[in-house]
């Protein structure tokens, strides 16, 4: 069994081979993870769809923007990790779409959660334009200038590999990774431009929002205000800051793992899967806990759709056994 599928040179990747038991059991615990996720993100759509009261405000829409990122985000990456142990090679075509699709949903994460920081911020610190400014057509407008930046920065690698490689390339079979598809010395220079610019453009919208809610927070602390709004934002915003460091390892991911293959030679497989988790698995868990079980509107209806997932099961479960 080969290493990885998400997107890390593992040209060489012959020479690193998983044993059987270590691949099963890296297989079993990334699909558990990744089934887990995808079911509560899936009860959070559900629960959106079920209550009017989530359609007309901009944080639930750009929320459940993030959820669905995330399902199809880990749907992709995923399934390039199965497909990486059950095939190693697939259709490059076949590849091509998949990586868009990862590449795409993995570029809209941080710039999502900037857009909600800076909703948040508005909410705290302008609340009299709050109503003016976050408006359901703007939200959506936001949504589209999410995928559009995406776009920017990943379709141009489709049109520059369709410009240079020959015909032949899109009925082979290859090694399905970013970098054995997208290689172009033009492609990578483009990625590492692109990557500096979003990592300073998001981490300075997110540092100037924590830093207003903060200051915000701290002068109704002084003020005695019972109003725990404030509060509750900052602390969201650093979970925020937590979960985006996680998705901006994605723009060094490359550097990382150059840096622990010089420190650990021998442990390269390892090393992968552990910056896949850490990079890919670990944030898309943190949303649902951070955005849907905090909010207590969002808490209330999702508990009972919980509930009753496990009460249905549980009396299915009873009725087979009376049987």
């Amino acid at each position: 069994m080969n290493s990885s599928s998400y997107g890390y040179n593992v040209s060489s990747g012959l020479s690193y081979r998983d044993p059987s038991s270590s691949a099963v059991v890296k297989n079993v615990i990334v699909l558990a993870l990744g089934l887990t996720i995808n079911y509560i993100n899936g009860t959070l759509i559900h629960t959106f769809r079920k209550h009017q009261i989530f359609y007309v405000n901009p944080r639930y829409i750009l929320f459940i923007h993030l959820v669905l990122n995330d399902i199809i985000q880990l749907t992709t990456t995923i399934s390039l990790f199965v497909f990486s142990y059950i095939f190693y090679k697939i259709n490059a075509s076949f590849c091509c779409l998949i990586i868009t699709f990862a590449v795409f949903t993995t570029l809209n994460t941080p710039l999502n959660l900037a857009v909600m920081a800076v909703e948040c911020y508005i909410a705290i610190c302008l609340p009299l334009r709050h109503a003016e400014l976050c408006t359901i057509k703007k939200t959506y407008i936001l949504i589209g200038w999410i995928w559009a930046m995406s776009a920017v920065s990943t379709l141009p690698d489709v049109f520059i590999i369709l410009a240079t490689e020959p015909l032949r390339l899109f009925y082979s079979t290859i090694f399905c990774e970013r970098d054995n598809l997208f290689h172009h010395p033009i492609s990578l220079k483009k990625r590492d431009v692109s990557y500096i610019i979003y990592l300073i453009g998001v981490w300075l919208t997110l540092f100037y929002t924590y830093f207003k809610i903060f200051f915000a927070a701290k002068a109704a602390k002084e003020a005695k205000s019972s109003d725990g709004d404030a509060k509750k934002a900052r602390n969201t915003i650093l979970l925020h800051g937590f979960q985006l460091l996680l998705c901006m390892l994605t723009y060094v991911a490359h550097v990382l793992i150059k840096a622990l293959l010089y420190w650990f030679p021998k442990h390269y497989v390892h090393i992968i899967f552990a910056c896949y988790i850490i990079i890919q698995i670990l944030p898309r868990f943190i949303s649902p806990i951070v955005y849907g079980l905090r909010d207590k509107t969002f808490r209330k209806h999702l508990k009972k759709y919980l509930l009753c997932s496990v009460w249905a099961s549980t009396s299915y479960g009873l009725q087979k056994r009376t049987k």
